[in-house]
Parts: C-alpha cells; sequence; structure tokens
C-alpha cells in the first residue's frame, strides 16, 4: 500500500480518492436501495451483498488521504452530493430539482473552502 500513500500525498491524488469514495459509496447505496425496493428473489440477495462489498471498498477509499479526519469528511461530502446526483440520475432517472440545485450549490461551495482554505 506504499503505492496508495505516495498517491494520495498529492493533493490530486487526494482529491482523486475522495471522487472515488463518493462514487463508491453512492453506488452502494443504490445496490442496497436495488436490493430494498426494486429486486426480488435472487436479484436481492446478489444486490445486498454487492452493496456490502464496495461500501467495504469504499471505506478504505475515503480513509486513504491522511488529512484531518473534520476536513476529509467534510470536503468528502461535497464529493458525495455530486456523484450521488449524478448517480440518481444514471440509474433511477431522477433529475435534480431546483431545491437540489441550491442546497447543493451550497454544499460544494462549503467543500472548496474547506479544500483551499489555508487558515
Amino acid at each position: 500500500m506504499d503505492w496508495l500513500s505516495r498517491l494520495v500525498a498529492n493533493p490530486l491524488g487526494a482529491m482523486a480518492a475522495l471522487a472515488l469514495a463518493a462514487f463508491l459509496e453512492a453506488l452502494g447505496d443504490s445496490l442496497f436501495q436495488t436490493s430494498f425496493y426494486r429486486a426480488s428473489g435472487v436479484g436481492r440477495v446478489v444486490a445486498f451483498l454487492a452493496g456490502a462489498a464496495v461500501l467495504a471498498a469504499y471505506g478504505s477509499a475515503v480513509n486513504a488521504p491522511r488529512w484531518d479526519f473534520g476536513r476529509l469528511i467534510g470536503v468528502y461530502v461535497a464529493f458525495f452530493f455530486v456523484v450521488a446526483q449524478i448517480l440518481n440520475k444514471v440509474r433511477f432517472g431522477h433529475a435534480p430539482t431546483p431545491p437540489i440545485y441550491a442546497g447543493g450549490s451550497l454544499i460544494v461551495a462549503g467543500g472548496l473552502l474547506m479544500a483551499f482554505w489555508k487558515g
């Protein structure tokens, strides 16, 4: 895992790890949603197990950067919001509404402040 430490030591690498984590969490959550409400039988079990495996990978990816935990999760939330909206549109056909865009812009602005404000 030495390569991972070197990758996330670079700010762009850390951002890539957070983007990957956001994708994995949103995908894992969408697989659970599928297993609870959109599948039955074996498909339900497969979606549930796949969701569990993907969420375990998410936990590793989100913790790869060695940042202060509060800052890490704050920046991550902005990534997660954007990726979750994209996945919601692609997987379930639901486009964001104006309130989601408005609230999401505040989430993203907060993530940018936490990521780049040196203080």
